[in-house]
């Protein structure tokens, strides 16, 4: 089923939609013929797309955690294990495993991990972004840690930064990648090309580490870490 949504705009697009739905966006004047011609043209585009869009929802549904899962940190997987140690109240870190008290649910497994994900993301974000502003010379008013979905990280008009914690998943070239683009957008609040001169100097194949951005933002979508 196509749904066909008519504005001011100029030109046909179709978009597949979270759940997986499909919609045909097209000008208020354009006959129906040539929509129903043009959406015939993609069936085999659109038919790819949906099937992945489907199975990433279902993969979604799916996501749990476990002991003995593995996960991102960094861009290293990690096994999540269950401690049983004295005064052990909260989850963390130990460079090795990500620990957790024993007989937790998969959903407050979950929520361990993510607040390793949060603890981890505020001491390397904020001494990676201490590095690299006195490295490019800019100074940021503050930095918050935030539960940001859609963006990995942004900055106000008074410099100060927000990082979503998902970030502390990429490696470490890529983490270095976005706090760069971050701070570089206290000079240059757009994506001009002096802004991306300024990211160049300091991460010379930045192209490379947006793509693995993508990559990362991929994998993500058939994960709920709601």
């Amino acid at each position: 089923m196509v749904k066909i949504v008519r504005s001011k705009r100029k030109t046909l697009a179709i978009y597949i939609l979270k759940d997986a739905s499909v919609e045909v966006r097209a000008p208020l004047d354009m006959p129906l013929r040539h929509i129903e011609r043009f959406v015939d043209s993609k069936e085999r585009w659109i038919s790819d797309r949906v099937s992945r869009r489907a199975r990433s929802i279902d993969a979604k549904f799916a996501f749990s955690l476990n002991y003995g899962d593995q996960v991102l940190l960094r861009g290293n997987l990690y096994p999540i294990k269950a401690v049983e140690k004295s005064g052990l109240s909260r989850a963390g870190f130990d460079g090795e495993y990500l620990l957790a008290p024993p007989g937790l649910s998969s959903d407050m497994i979950k929520k361990a991990v993510i607040s390793i994900y949060t603890d981890e993301a505020n001491k390397t974000l904020r001494e990676k972004t201490r590095a690299f502003a006195e490295r490019m010379g800019i100074q940021y008013r503050g930095l918050r840690v935030t539960g940001a979905k859609t963006r990995w990280g942004s900055c106000s008009s008074k410099a100060s930064l927000c990082f979503s914690w998902r970030l502390i998943m990429a490696p470490d070239d890529v983490i270095d990648y976005v706090v760069v683009h971050e701070l570089a957008h206290i000079r240059e609040m757009n994506h001009s090309p002096r802004f991306w001169a300024l990211v160049s100097c300091v991460i010379p194949d930045y192209p490379d580490k947006k793509k693995k951005l993508r990559q990362l933002h991929e994998s993500l979508a058939s994960q709920d870490w709601s």
